[in-house]
């Protein structure tokens, strides 16, 4: 166990860009109730947010562009922050590779930006904790026949036209899906997890005076989540497709893997990332290790709806750029962080659905 002593957070000038968003905002809660004096700082984009957003936080507030250098910087210089957790960044696989400048701009350029104005601060800053992904690894971690750990290859557009989902390696043998662990080489199949595989890379390569943490989150689900924005969660989607009466469409053959980790889980690894007493660097998993498929999700979203399954069809679409199998090594979050996740699969189900039928009007009893 290499934990052996926590830091407390309280006091601490905490500034998280993005934070009024799904994960931000909860985190500044947690970290408020822990004494912590936080800012959050966010643009408030109505893809985001809807035309209304909820900004009823116990927290400082500052309504800004990540990409506004300008504004960010006299945020900073008015904060002070000791600890930074840079959550702000364009989400979504496929709306990546329509609009990669966009992509470009606010999750490299913006990083650069914060990077450049924390280092000019008078004040050093004690620790960075960077929001990381898992798409960084493409199709992550496979074995071969052999038992040999390789780097699946993307998968091909015209043998997913023909209905052939599964990863093969160059010859077209099978290959297996394992969790990935940390030391896996990034191999991302996004302009999105490209963007944010750059982001890790400017982190780590700019000489700076404080400590960091990188954190990959899987798949992070839980109330909270838009029901709206198509680039978010696919289980959110899911619930309000299915209260709205519609069809749930699953792509592929519906046994696309993921490691779906509920939000106070992932809250809870940002928390101890702030508490750990020395980071080097470390680059660290956040999901649950366990498997999903996305029908076995949408059947117990239905189950939880008490709908049926009239409401579900396997599609045998696909999207260029999804990943088949997503699944993460957590060991070194569980040893570093004393982290693990809490929330199980089912329960987290549950409480989305829960939430989403009070957001839709519909009596959660």
């Amino acid at each position: 166990m290499l934990l052996v002593k926590e830091l407390s957070v309280k006091g601490e000038r905490i500034f998280i860009t993005g934070g009024a968003g799904f994960i931000g905002s909860r985190l500044g809660r947690a970290l408020t109730a822990l004494g912590a004096e936080v800012t959050v700082y966010d643009n408030l984009h109505p893809q985001v947010h809807g035309d209304n957003p909820d900004i009823n936080f116990p927290m400082r507030l500052i309504k800004g562009d990540i990409r506004d250098r300008e504004f960010l910087a006299q945020a900073i210089h008015d904060v002070l922050p000791t600890v930074v957790i840079h959550l702000a960044a364009e989400t979504g696989t496929g709306q990546s590779a329509d609009e990669p400048s966009r992509y470009c701009d606010v999750n490299v350029v913006g990083t650069g930006y914060l990077i450049e104005i924390l280092r000019a601060m008078q004040c050093p800053l004690r620790r960075f904790i960077l929001a990381a992904t898992r798409a960084v690894y493409g199709e992550g971690a496979y074995i071969d026949a052999m038992g040999r750990m390789v780097i699946a290859p993307p998968r091909k557009t015209e043998a997913m036209a023909r209905g052939l989902f599964d990863i093969t390696d160059e010859q077209g043998k099978p290959l297996t899906a394992i969790a990935t662990p940390e030391n896996m080489p990034p191999a991302p199949g996004s302009v999105y997890g490209s963007t944010k595989l750059m982001q890790e890379y400017l982190i780590q390569q700019t000489p700076a005076p404080w400590e960091y943490i990188i954190l990959r989150l899987q798949n992070v689900y839980g109330p909270g989540q838009s029901l709206r924005n198509p680039y978010t969660g696919v289980l959110s989607i899911f619930c309000q497709q299915a209260l709205a009466g519609k069809t749930l469409n699953i792509y592929e053959d519906g046994a696309i893997i993921r490691d779906f980790v509920f939000v106070d889980d992932v809250v809870s690894a940002f928390v101890s990332a702030c508490q750990v007493a020395t980071a080097n660097g470390e680059v660290i998993n956040i999901g649950t290790g366990h498997r999903a498929s996305i029908a076995d999700a949408a059947q117990l979203i239905l189950t939880k709806l008490e709908l049926t399954d009239q409401n579900y069809n396997i599609t045998g679409e696909f999207r260029a750029g999804d990943i088949r199998h997503a699944l993460a090594d957590i060991s070194l979050a569980q040893n570093f962080l004393q982290w693990s996740p809490k929330m199980s699969f089912e329960n987290g189900i549950q409480a989305l659905v829960d939430w989403a039928k009070s957001e839709e009007g519909i009596n959660a009893g």
